[in-house]
């Protein structure tokens, strides 16, 4: 929260601390636990009309409408199909001048807060990964295994959402006015 970014544009090292470890098809990511406000079961959604298809919709968290995103469409996968272990991780993000806003991302499960120290982090792989490269901000070793730490700050900013939003809205006006 608040680290510049490198001049460089790659990716900021991700840092010593606890992570929250969750599953998105056979895949482990983590995000840091600082920005995760709470973990829900999924459900209650309301669908918003013309959004991209990563914006399932949205729920109401004590009376704040706080929009979901399907966190394998955003990475340009199939939908997640819901479980019972399908869960919505609560990211509390800071937005500069527009203040702190709530967003829901769905996950197929969640599986544990660990303990990932900066000596255990490596940089993201320069090719091999099915997600752009930007969303990466390392690969943390845990029980033998990679995670993907994810940067949520560049997964869920809102300038990209925003601009999925208006191709969505563009694609479903031109699919409109093709029907005319």
């Amino acid at each position: 929260m608040g680290i510049p970014e490198p001049a460089s544009g790659a990716a900021q090292p991700a840092e010593h601390g606890q992570y929250l470890k969750f599953q998105l098809g056979e895949e482990t990511f983590a995000v840091g636990i600082l920005n995760v406000k709470e973990i829900i079961e999924y459900g209650n959604l309301t669908p918003v009309p013309m959004m991209p298809e990563c914006i399932r919709g949205v729920i109401n968290l004590r009376g704040a409408v706080v929009p979901v995103i399907d966190l394998a469409c955003r990475f340009g996968r199939r939908g997640a199909a819901i479980t019972r272990r399908t869960c919505i991780v609560i990211i509390e993000m800071e937005h500069g001048e527009a203040g702190r806003q709530d967003i829901g991302v769905v996950v197929d499960a969640v599986s544990a807060v660990v303990e990932i120290r900066a000596g255990e982090i490596e940089p993201p792989p320069a090719f091999g990964t099915h997600l752009r490269i930007d969303f990466i901000r390392g690969m943390g070793k845990v029980d033998g295994h990679f995670v993907i730490i994810l940067d949520v700050a560049k997964v869920l900013s809102l300038e990209d959402l925003a601009l999925l939003a208006q191709a969505g809205a563009a694609g479903t006006s031109a699919v409109d006015a093709a029907a005319a």
